[in-house]
Parts: C-alpha cells; sequence; structure tokens
C-alpha cells in the first residue's frame, strides 16, 4: 500500500500524517448524505468507465515508470480517487455525483504534494513566522537584534526554524477549514476566503508560541525553552488559538453581507 509505506517511512513524516483520516471523513460525510444521494437515477455508464480507464491509466503509469517513494503514492492515490468516482457515475449516474461531489472531491486530500510543493510552503511559513514574531516582541518593548530569522534576545537567543514553521498543525486547520466552509458557508468565495486565511491563522499563532515561550522562559524558567513541555509538545495548545481564530473569521464569513 504506497499510502500506508508514505506515513510510515515518508520524510519527513510530519506532512502525511493526515492522510489516514482523509478517507474516514470523506465516507462519513457521504453517509450522512446517503438518503439523498443513493436515489434511483439514470446510471452514466459511458462517462463512468471513461474515468475508470483514466484511473487504470495512471495507476499503469506507476508501474511504468517506477517513481520514488512520493511519485508512486501520487499516481496510485490519483488513479484510486479517479477509478472510485467512475465507479460512482457508472452506479448512481452524473446527477448523483454531482450532488456527492463534496466528499469525492475532499478525497484529492489523499493525494500527497511533491515535496518540493512543501518545501516552499515550509519556507513562506518560516518568513511569515519571522515577520509576525518581530512585530509581537515589538508590541510587547522586548529589545532585540535581528538577523534573518536568528533573533538575539535578553538572555538568550531565538531562531525561527523549519520546526518552527507549523506545517502539521496548518495542513490540519487548512482541512478543518475546507470541512467548515463546507457545512456553515453558502457562497463558494467564502468558502476559499475561510481556506486562504489558514496561513495567516498559522503565522500568527507561530509568532504567538515563539513569544510566549521567550517571556515564560526569561520571567518563569529556563527549562521551558531548553526542551519543556510547553516547548517539546505543546503544539495541541496553540493549534487550539488557531482553531479558535478560525472560528472567529468563520463567524463573520457567515453574517450576511450587504449587495
Amino acid at each position: 500500500m504506497p499510502l500506508r509505506d508514505l506515513v510510515r517511512n515518508g520524510r519527513p513524516s510530519d506532512y502525511y500524517i493526515y492522510i489516514p483520516l482523509v478517507p474516514v471523513i470523506s465516507a462519513y460525510v457521504l453517509f450522512k448524505r446517503r438518503n439523498k444521494l443513493f436515489r434511483k437515477e439514470r446510471a452514466s455508464l459511458l462517462l463512468g468507465l471513461g474515468v475508470m480507464a483514466s484511473g487504470l491509466g495512471l495507476v499503469v503509469l506507476d508501474r511504468l515508470s517506477q517513481p520514488g517513494l512520493i511519485g508512486h503514492a501520487e499516481l496510485c492515490a490519483g488513479g484510486a480517487v479517479l477509478f472510485l468516482c467512475g465507479s460512482y457515475m457508472a452506479l448512481y449516474g452524473r446527477g448523483s455525483f454531482r450532488k456527492a461531489l463534496f466528499p469525492f472531491m475532499f478525497l484529492a486530500f489523499l493525494i500527497p504534494l511533491p515535496i518540493v510543493w512543501m518545501e516552499y510552503a515550509v519556507t513562506a511559513l518560516v518568513a511569515g513566522s519571522t515577520v509576525t514574531t518581530h512585530l509581537l516582541l515589538s508590541a510587547v518593548g522586548v529589545p532585540f537584534v535581528q538577523e534573518g530569522s536568528v533573533f538575539y534576545l535578553p538572555a538568550f537567543g531565538l531562531e525561527v526554524a523549519r520546526e518552527c514553521s507549523g506545517v502539521r498543525s496548518s495542513i490540519g486547520l487548512v482541512i478543518t477549514s475546507v470541512l467548515a466552509g463546507q457545512i456553515f458557508l453558502d457562497r463558494p468565495w467564502k468558502k476559499i476566503a475561510l481556506a486562504l486565511a489558514v496561513f495567516p491563522v498559522t503565522v500568527l499563532k507561530n509568532g504567538v508560541r515563539i513569544v510566549t515561550l521567550y517571556l515564560l522562559s526569561y520571567f518563569v524558567d529556563m527549562r521551558i525553552i531548553e526542551g519543556g513541555f510547553l516547548h517539546r509538545s505543546g503544539g495541541f495548545i496553540f493549534f487550539g488559538v488557531g482553531l479558535v481564530l478560525l472560528g472567529y473569521i468563520l463567524w463573520f464569513l457567515k453574517k450576511p453581507f450587504k449587495s
């Protein structure tokens, strides 16, 4: 199983730990909508077979090209998703598929992004988090000297490293925003806006985490920054902060806008 191998052996593993949740969420949405979806409609056999053939073509391409671990997972996952979509069309028709479009489109999260794209995302998150940290340190009145992503502060220095990018939590926030947008928002532009809000929310909560760790270490206990729980495993706390911020944005987008 290429996706299982990717989750277990992919490097860095943080990029792919969300994958097992994707089919579970998609299947749950399909189950909740079953009364509306699985009604007798005209089957789209030819269209379904065409989409299924496209999926099988990706699998054949994978066997012929023999790509690396990530490429193998991309082609196999993409082929499986297309084959599943085609099978549904062939059995239940194009009209039913349109009603079930979201859970099938959600399966696109199974297809891992190329490492190059993920590296670009990490670089952007580090840059954004560095700017946010600069602004927050200035706002609370902490003196510092900055060299790139390194801040020289009273008592010790801090670097906004790649491990501080929050890429794992940002992936979780993207998936959450897509689900929340589908459930609570009615306009496509609102759903897109909620998903795009993940980037500023992520860099803001990263900056808050970095500044909080510094202040607690400086004023309370240096062991916090040297490997304390909040530094090593406190990411879920600030992930919650990100969820709260996204919740406020969702609430704002739900409000009716005057045309």
